[in-house]
């Protein structure tokens, strides 16, 4: 089974997402999750096609969503994905990663490379994919029934979920599957680092994996997903839209909402 990420050329701009209605953040700091919700919304304003965004900052339990559960077509950042199910079935079979798995997830994540996510894709199959999405609880990701991992259905908050259990303990990556992950998302090559890193102080560590994806229908599927190692604390950041008339066009919308972000979570207290 051979599966591709970009298909169709040629984007068809979408309806417009208005100014971003519904962002809703909680937060042990008010005024923190007023002040995003303000920026995010502003940062949106204006803005053509649909966005769904989604953060969560562990220091201060702050949490912001705006259609967090809204599927899109995955493109990239369902790498992220297969990288998780290898690292988690590896870790089931009390085995280490191969240098062949190596070389793989490397290309795949630090490049976003095609052929690399095929053969790994392959090699797990739906079964094995489906059940490490099941014990990261991400209840709404389906993937494409005729094999396209491109085409997998993922909202913001499934993603955030993946991006999570690279960014802390948890009961289903171990330490050194973290580590892995976020080592291959830290050197992501520079062409490719642009999205929710936008804005990011240059005293955040990122560890980042973007998607990108055209098709005649909605447009430009553009998606940025990170994680942030700031001093005292990590947050994640998600940002997933189609309607885009271009990816340079969905590229600046996502970073629009990156920059609205990190000066907010990184400010002195």
């Amino acid at each position: 089974m051979v599966c591709v990420c970009l298909l169709v050329l040629g984007a068809a701009p979408a309806a417009g997402a208005g100014a971003a209605p519904g962002v809703v953040c909680t937060s042990t700091k008010k005024s923190l999750a007023t002040a995003l919700r303000k920026g995010i919304t502003k940062a949106l304003q204006g803005r053509r096609g649909t966005v769904a965004v989604a953060l969560h900052d562990r220091s201060t339990k702050t949490r912001c969503a705006l259609r967090s559960t809204y599927a899109f077509d995955a493109a990239s950042v369902v790498k992220v994905t297969v990288l998780g199910a290898l690292l988690w079935d590896a870790q089931r079979a009390g085995r280490a990663l191969t240098a062949r798995e190596r070389k793989l997830t490397t290309s795949m994540i630090t490049r976003s490379g095609n052929a690399a996510t095929n053969t790994l894709w392959n090699q797990l199959g739906p079964a094995k994919i489906r059940r490490f999405m099941t014990a990261a609880k991400m209840t709404r990701t389906e993937l494409n029934p005729y094999g396209y991992w491109g085409l997998t259905q993922l909202n913001a908050r499934d993603q955030q979920r993946l991006m999570e259990l690279f960014a802390g303990w948890n009961r289903v990556l171990n330490a050194d599957s973290r580590a892995y992950g976020l080592e291959l998302m830290g050197k992501v090559v520079e062409s490719q680092r642009w999205g929710t890193s936008e804005g990011a102080p240059e005293t955040v560590k990122v560890h980042l994996k973007n998607g990108w994806l055209p098709r005649s229908t909605y447009g430009w599927r553009v998606h940025s997903s990170g994680i942030f190692v700031a001093p005292g604390t990590t947050y994640t950041i998600t940002v997933l839209s189609h309607g885009n008339a271009s990816m340079k066009y969905g590229v600046a919308t996502v970073e629009r909402v990156a920059r609205a972000v990190h000066p907010v979570l990184n400010a002195p207290e």
